[in-house]
């Protein structure tokens, strides 16, 4: 392999287009439930398709329905960080469960909530002829053999959904609310099954019906409320057309009512044509094409599930975006934001897929909520600068739950990692200055105010853990920094001494460079493999692998660093595996296949993504956390579904296809060797460079980059000779 460094400026590809329509859902009969229905949305509301009975159901949701009741117990007074590690010495951790962690498994609140649905009378229609989502165009639909045909699409920038109905004469429909009085069981579901909706508290909304419309106002809690609305008329004699929105309206903060937004909106034609314009350019940001149909498939369904599920004004992707449980209770975990591990994994195949734009929903929300956060730092740490709690509601307060992570000191050094990706994805600069850089110094001086210098000249946490390493038992906490906490502390001071050099502030880049050299170095076995901590070895099986964050995503043990690296990598990966999947869920095969990826292993990154997309989805491509063939891939077979291991597959996939994590761009780093034939198109690499290549008969056959930001790119060509580096570009077409 060579290495060559090269100005590249503008180069054009020309590479064919996936034909996605054929990659989508089609079903011969409509889908039996909710978590099983074909899923449209636009980042702020969303849609399942299904059926209940003998009813056609759409289930309707809003990314801003949320109870936001605070959790009074974590700020009982004297609850702190400092306080923890008192009770965690003192032996009397019952303490700490009981303020931080119990209350998020007792109190139904705060969480998101469900919003509504719409039910058709079909039975009368006849049998399903076929149901289909056609991913390129983000439409459903469904024929019957009467000859009726529905059609509904969730428009891609308007926050309204529309539905058709063909060759019918009259439309039977009925709004349908979530069951807030009564119940639905009577139980306490806890986070996992979710709680009963009556928990809440709410005296039930009124559904209102005025000819061929329906409106409904349910009230929440402080001052919330939301509106949901439906209207339907006849186009033709035989056709019917109508749409539905839903608006959430908070004290202070107002909002277009939803009958309004439907009274405004354009016809079923007209909002087509501008949805349709949407995705078309979405899809075209980037392709792939692979010789296995399964890998695929998912791929293309995980982008168009990111697609529906991420803007940058809507906000970030919450554990089950805009698709909240229509099954009468609370949604899996509430819902909420996990920042252990959950959201950044919904972002992780944004930057190479070429969709920027829409990875800013997860900083502007951030940005948004950087005061609640600093007041949260204050109160919990006693310290200036920045941290995120680890679970978070839609205004980034605080919950509670197994505080290693829900309150763990090291969140947002994960959190600036997004900020760095999308600064070197972009190159950016006024990013980098008003937006990537501040985060990072108030994060750093979060961290150093925190932390201490032992016996032994190293910074320490005063708690550490490794989420979710023992669970939320006293030994779960470390008294020494775990290799958790150590990467993102040392990747935080790296990168701010980075971009701090790329600004010119050379004495805030030393303060860094200083802190960053007190740090110990990972913690390993005497076999070269990364520990938990320093006196706890991988010997657990764990769906969460805190212990090789150096490795993936945050790249600080590279393969390319040689051989020394490579050592641990190998040994690290090899007990991965040796320790086996027991307590694995989805995402932690989906995580698995971007760790092989980085290791070169283009056969083990294929195996454990396959197994994600075999044993660990839904029929309509979800991620349900346990092994649904209970085939012995996991000990846990349970089905709540969360999106993180979703879009981690389609990240593993990239890195697979290409990588630049390591300051070079290297095409087709890990696929299997069986992939004779492979090609992607406008993947992006670090740099703000958009690659595309092509490997015909085995060997690259086509290389094209391109860029317009006029910066030096460092290329590591997959050939042995015969390339050619001209004024405007890149083009290597051959082997020799």
């Amino acid at each position: 392999m060579i290495l060559i460094s090269l100005q590249i400026l503008l180069f054009f590809s020309a590479f064919g287009q996936i034909q996605r329509n054929r990659i989508g859902l089609q079903y011969e009969k409509i889908p039996v439930r909710w978590d099983e229905g074909l899923p449209l949305g636009n980042g702020l509301i969303g849609e399942l398709i299904w059926q209940k009975e003998d009813k056609l159901r759409f289930s309707l949701d809003h990314a801003e329905l949320w109870d936001m009741r605070p959790m009074q117990e974590l700020h009982t007074p004297g609850f702190n960080y400092k306080w923890v590690k008192e009770q965690v010495l003192a032996d009397n951790y019952a303490a700490v469960q009981k303020i931080g962690d119990h209350p998020y498994d007792r109190e139904p609140a705060p969480s998101k909530i469900p919003g509504a649905a719409l039910e058709f009378e079909v039975k009368d229609w006849g049998g399903v002829k076929h149901t289909t989502l056609n991913i390129e165009t983000a439409e459903a639909t469904i024929s019957w053999q009467n000859g009726v045909k529905m059609t509904s699409f969730v428009h891609a920038k308007q926050n309204i959904g529309y539905f058709k109905f063909e060759n019918l004469n009259e439309l039977n429909l009925r709004l349908l609310t979530p069951k807030y009085e009564g119940s639905s069981g009577n139980t306490v579901g806890g986070p996992v099954a979710g709680d009963d909706l009556a928990r809440l508290g709410y005296k039930q909304g009124e559904v209102i019906q005025s000819g061929q419309s329906y409106r409904y106002i349910q009230q929440g809690w402080g001052g919330f409320y939301y509106e949901v609305y439906v209207k339907w008329k006849k186009i033709n004699p035989k056709t019917i057309e109508g749409s539905w929105a839903i608006s959430a309206h908070y004290p202070n903060k107002p909002q277009p009512e939803a009958q309004k937004i439907v009274a405004s909106a354009p016809s079923y034609s007209a909002a087509w044509q501008l949805h349709q314009n949407w995705w078309t350019n979405f899809w075209a940001k980037s392709s792939v094409s692979l010789p296995d149909p399964v890998l695929e498939k998912q791929y293309y369904l995980e982008l168009y599930k990111f697609g529906s599920a991420a803007r940058s004004n809507t906000p970030p992707i919450s554990l089950q975006a805009v698709w909240t449980a229509d099954n009468g209770r609370i949604p899996p975990w509430k819902g909420d934001f996990h920042h252990d591990l959950n959201t950044q994994l919904s972002y992780w195949p944004a930057y190479s897929a070429n969709h920027l734009e829409e990875a800013m929903g997860y900083l502007n929300h951030l940005d948004q909520n950087r005061e609640q956060y600093k007041k949260y730092t204050q109160w919990y740490f006693g310290s200036n600068g920045l941290n995120v709690p680890g679970v978070t509601t839609l205004l980034g307060e605080e919950m509670g739950g197994w505080i290693q992570y829900s309150l763990s000191p090291t969140v947002s050094a994960w959190l600036a990692q997004h900020y760095y990706l999308q600064w070197r994805y972009s190159m950016d600069k006024d990013f980098l200055k008003t937006r990537a850089y501040p985060w990072f110094k108030e994060v750093a001086q979060h961290l150093e105010e925190i932390t201490y210098i032992d016996k032994n000249g190293y910074r320490q946490l005063p708690l550490s853990s490794s989420p979710e390493i023992n669970d939320n038992k006293k030994s779960a906490w470390f008294l020494e920094n775990t290799n958790y906490d150590l990467a993102l502390m040392r990747f935080l001071f790296a990168k701010a001494n980075e971009l701090a050099l790329e600004l010119n502030l050379r004495t805030e880049a030393e303060h860094y460079s200083k802190i960053l050299n007190q740090f110990q170095s990972y913690h390993l076995s005497d076999n070269k493999e990364l520990n938990f901590s320093k006196d706890l070895p991988y010997n657990q099986s764990h769906r969460h692998f805190s212990h090789l964050m150096a490795i993936h995503p945050l790249g600080e043990i590279r393969w390319e660093n040689g051989a020394k690296d490579q050592e641990i990598i190998t040994n690290s990966l090899k007990l991965l595996d040796k320790v086996g999947p027991a307590w694995w869920c989805g995402y932690s095969y989906a995580w698995e296949g971007n760790l092989k990826a980085r290791a070169k292993d283009g056969e083990g990154a294929a195996a454990a993504l396959t197994d994600f997309a075999t044993a660990f989805c839904s029929t309509n491509s979800f991620h349900l956390n346990g092994d649904q063939t209970k085939s012995g891939k996991s000990n846990m077979t349970y089905r709540p579904f969360t999106l993180e291991g979703n879009f981690a597959y389609a990240a593993g996939i990239q890195e697979m296809l290409l990588q630049s994590y390591a300051g070079q761009i290297e095409v087709f780093p890990a696929i299997p060797q069986k992939w004779q034939q492979a090609s992607f198109k406008d993947l992006r690499a670090e740099g703000a460079f958009l690659v595309s290549a092509q490997k015909t008969n085995g060997l690259v056959s086509r290389l094209e980059i391109k860029d317009d930001k006029g910066v030096k790119a460092k290329v590591k060509l997959p050939f042995k000779t015969n390339y050619n580096v001209f004024k405007k570009g890149l083009n290597v077409i051959s082997q020799k």
